[in-house]
């Protein structure tokens, strides 16, 4: 956490007067968008207005949040993101450890603002900002937003439209709850939440109950020659970019594809390979159980990095080399 003093510099920092704009990562995810937003009508209920910028669009199914559409998408307008960035006097940087994670366009714009930055964010290795609340025990960012807000000693402040972002975000990042991270803490967090107006039925419904025809299909295509290798420990999934084009392919539809390979018995890590559908590259997710660490190996070999259970990356070779150099690289662990 902050230390008092930064809190109260911080504290200071965040009157009506101020251009404050919140941040966060590319291919924003439950998290991004839920700390986002939970974050901007906290500073709402204290006086202070806050813009929300995010690099490119983020899947349908998190659009239900309270003024979700209202946050500027600077893949669409890009000269209201900028100026929004350039004008800012506070910049919130959330769930993002480094501008680069931004985007080859946003990054080098937070770079260059004059405003005094913030960073609250859980991954590990975080760059310098002005004021750092880095934890990457805590299993969410929304969460440490929850804790930002005790730090300030304003709960009073946690409405439901509050509640409502901070829960989302904090479910979706521990995968229902059921993530290792997740501590009594989160537990005791997720109740003061309902307490406050988070409807755990209707926001896990609205998130989680939206499958469209399209993602059923493409799921369906990647059980069904999923491959597990490592003696059943390793589960490989994968999709080209014809495939995404001709099911019709939206932003957010393989979001979680990744789990189903870890939730095979006796696996212990899953990947999921998928062709970018405008450049070539390889997106990957990596998900693992107990002490196997997907960050290292992501920041090793494929580009990426995360936390220890849950990481990404991207490699430059076609998809078949790409899983081929990953079974190798698998063979030769310790896993």
């Amino acid at each position: 956490m902050f230390s008092p003093s930064e809190l109260l510099d911080i504290h200071n920092l965040l009157t009506s007067e101020r251009k404050v704009v919140i941040l966060t990562h590319y291919n924003p995810d439950g998290d991004a968008i839920g700390s986002s937003l939970g974050l901007q009508h906290f500073l709402r209920a204290r006086g202070v207005e806050a813009e929300i910028v995010v690099p490119n669009d983020f899947p349908r199914f998190l659009k239900w949040m309270p003024e979700s559409r209202k946050i500027t998408i600077a893949d669409y307008k890009r000269k209201k993101a900028w100026e929004l960035i350039d004008q800012a006097e506070v910049l919130f940087a959330l769930d993002f450890n480094a501008s680069h994670r931004l985007g080859a366009l946003v990054g080098p714009w937070l770079d260059r603002a004059k405003g005094v930055k913030i960073l609250i964010d859980h991954h590990q290795q975080p760059d310098a900002f002005d004021f750092v609340y880095s934890d990457t025990q805590v299993p969410a960012t929304s969460q440490m937003v929850y804790h930002f807000i005790a730090a300030l000693d304003q709960e009073e402040l946690i409405n439901a439209q509050v509640a409502q972002c901070l829960y989302c975000g904090i479910m979706t990042d521990t995968g229902g709850f059921r993530f290792r991270s997740t501590s009594a803490t989160t537990h005791r967090i997720v109740a003061n939440l309902i307490e406050n107006g988070a409807d755990p039925a209707a926001i896990t419904s609205q998130t989680w109950d939206t499958n469209t025809l399209t993602r059923l299909k493409l799921l369906a295509l990647v059980l069904g020659r999923m491959e597990v290798v490592k003696e059943g420990q390793v589960a490989i999934l994968y999709l080209t970019r014809e495939e995404l084009k001709s099911y019709g392919f939206e932003k957010g539809d393989t979001e979680g594809f990744v789990n189903y390979g870890l939730s095979i018995l006796g696996s212990k890590v899953a990947a999921f390979f998928m062709e970018d559908l405008f450049e070539d590259f390889i997106k990957i997710s990596f998900r693992s159980k107990d002490d196997v660490d997907v960050n290292q190996f992501a920041r090793a070999h494929f580009n990426g990095g995360g936390h220890i259970n849950a990481a990404g990356g991207k490699y430059d070779k076609d998809i078949q080399s790409t899983i081929n150099d990953f079974k190798e690289l698998v063979l030769a662990s310790n896993w």
